[in-house]
């Protein structure tokens, strides 16, 4: 891929050094230029051309379509959010929860995939249990005695404190066998690896466009795998929601539209189909195999002690290991470098993408040596 031409296009890269795509990537011209130009004909076309709704509409359809294409659904299994955490709170506000219930995460999710729970945990009684892992790592087994008589299972595709894999169709066959659910936390994968949904088998799956898809905040999507809406009220109803909002007896839109509700930009979702878009002209192997190289790059250039991530590429977040995360992020960006601390592991996050270069990692490498 032509990654000079990439990084031509993301002004951003013209003030420093980035390495911070797992919390939000820097969108390139013609994803903003797509935004702007929707804003414009929405306000100022629209309302005396096709009129304001339709053309909302006719941009939402687009932009389902495209997140559609990219993970392999059918456009009815998918509505459009806000973020990852619109889509999670979402589901958990799709279903009467009671101390009956059972919520099964790993200790390795994001607070998007822990609050909903807690709050569960404490308003209903629900009981969470916590699955745990080694170095980012999960066992099977340990999971398979953590489902039983479990009503949810909550997972990341891509965990986003080491940048490990974890194996979400095996996970999916162990849910399923135990008849309980699956949400998929998948904001990290799309943008820099092949998401098929398909394959997965999860009834739930929740991401976002801001991050390796290079697009704006404020649109993301939920995947709701056909029939699993079926057992599904969500928390909020609006005209989205319903096949005709003036009907007494509403009945939920089929598919995962029931969990749309109403007026919402367009212009941001447009912005998310023109990233998505831009990526497929890309290319998400030639992304990814990009990526795998930076980041090899990357970790041969640190020792074992430093490095919490895999050695074996899994993805492009690398989890580095230093004496005082806050303190190490702030003196980077003095450098122009810029990477995020986490809380656990008590570490600094690099996010290595196809616009990076090894001029970049050599930057960051030089840097934590100081």
């Amino acid at each position: 891929m032509d990654h000079e031409t990439l990084r031509a296009d993301i002004p951003a890269l013209e003030h420093g050094i980035y390495l911070n795509t797992g919390a939000g990537g820097p969108s390139p011209r013609p994803v903003v230029e797509t935004i702007e130009s929707s804003l414009e004909s929405h306000e100022y076309d629209a309302p005396t051309g096709e009129g304001m709704y339709a053309a909302a509409s006719s941009s939402l359809d687009r932009a389902k379509t495209a997140v559609a294409d990219l993970i392999g659904a059918r456009e009815t299994e998918i509505a459009l959010t806000q973020s990852t955490t619109d889509g999670i709170n979402r589901v958990a506000g799709a279903f009467d929860w009671d101390e009956r219930d059972v919520v099964v995460r790993t200790d390795l999710e994001h607070p998007a995939g822990i609050l909903p729970w807690r709050r569960l945990e404490r308003t209903r009684g629900t009981e969470v249990r916590v699955l745990e892992t080694e170095e980012g790592k999960l066992d099977l087994e340990a999971a398979k005695d953590a489902l039983e008589g479990a009503t949810l299972l909550v997972v990341s595709s891509i965990t986003w404190t080491h940048g490990t894999r974890l194996p979400i169709e095996e996970l999916v066959e162990l849910a399923h066998d135990a008849d309980a659910r699956v949400l998929v936390d998948a904001v990290q994968s799309p943008g820099q690896t092949t998401v098929d949904v398909t394959d997965w088998g999860a009834d739930f799956v929740v991401g976002a466009g801001h991050k390796w898809l290079l697009g704006p905040f404020g649109a993301g999507f939920l995947y709701v795998r056909e029939g699993a809406e079926r057992e599904c009220v969500p928390g909020a109803i609006g005209y989205r929601s319903v096949t005709d909002a003036s009907a007494h007896d509403y009945e939920y839109a089929p598919g995962a539209g029931r969990f749309e509700v109403g007026t919402t930009s367009p212009a941001l979702y447009d912005g998310l189909a023109a990233a998505i878009d831009y990526h497929q002209e890309l290319g998400t192997e030639a992304i990814e195999s990009r990526i795998v190289d930076l980041t090899e790059y990357l970790t041969d250039g640190l020792p074992d002690s430093a490095l919490c991530s895999p050695r074996e590429f899994e993805s492009g977040l690398v989890t580095i290991d230093v004496p005082d995360p806050e303190a190490t992020v702030d003196r980077l960006a003095e450098q122009d470098v810029a990477v995020r601390s986490l809380s656990y592991p008590d570490a600094i996050r690099a996010s290595v993408h196809a616009f990076n270069t090894r001029d970049d990692l050599d930057a960051l490498l030089e840097a934590l040596k100081r």
